[in-house]
This record gives C-alpha cells, sequence and structure tokens, in this order.
C-alpha cells in the first residue's frame, strides 16, 4: 500500500508542477523554468509533465488503494502549490544560477 501512496503523491507533485509550465506556454508568457523560460520551453516542459503524471498514474495503481491515494495526491499537489505560490520557482532559478523573467505579482 505503501507504495502506491508514495506513487500518488509523486502525482500530486507531478501534475501540480506541469500545469503551471503548461498553462504559461499556451498563454505565451515567460516562466521560470531549469531548460529555459521561453514559452515553447514551458509548454514541452508541461507537457511532458503532463504526460509522466499520466504514467504514474497508471504505475500507482491507484484503484487498489482508492482514500489513501487520494491524500497522497492532494498532499503532493498542495507542496507544489505552496512552492510555486511562494515564488519557488524563481528562487530555485536564482540558486542556479539562471535568468528569470519579470515576476508577476497580483496587487
Amino acid at each position: 500500500m505503501w507504495y502506491t501512496v508514495l506513487l500518488s503523491a509523486l502525482v500530486g507533485v507531478m501534475g501540480a508542477n506541469a500545469l503551471p509550465h503548461f498553462i504559461k506556454g499556451l498563454v505565451g508568457e515567460e516562466f521560470p523554468n531549469i531548460l529555459g523560460n521561453s514559452p515553447l520551453r514551458n509548454a514541452l516542459a508541461g507537457w511532458l509533465g503532463l504526460i509522466l503524471t499520466g504514467l504514474l498514474i497508471y504505475a500507482a495503481d491507484l484503484l487498489a488503494h482508492p482514500w489513501p491515494d487520494a491524500v497522497g495526491i492532494c498532499a503532493g499537489a498542495l507542496v507544489m502549490a505552496v512552492f510555486h505560490g511562494r515564488g519557488g520557482a524563481y528562487r530555485l532559478n536564482e540558486v542556479l544560477g539562471l535568468p528569470n523573467p519579470p515576476r508577476q505579482v497580483a496587487a
């Protein structure tokens, strides 16, 4: 059971991380990405993240333990939501010495 719970947490992390990159790529905006900040690179990284999320869903066998797996997915998604909400992608680029696009902060 713990194997599927850990994989489901990874599903939450990967899926929640893929979405902002894919969406920013779709709308043509730059977003911090270790592969480059361009919209095209973000779209490709987000698409790859969504594919990997699908493969992890398959590997996790979510129907075996639906409730613990749902909690794992939610916990993983929450971790990534906090990471992105607190500007983690921008800080990660700074730590890696990569350029950051201008940050759009809501008023």
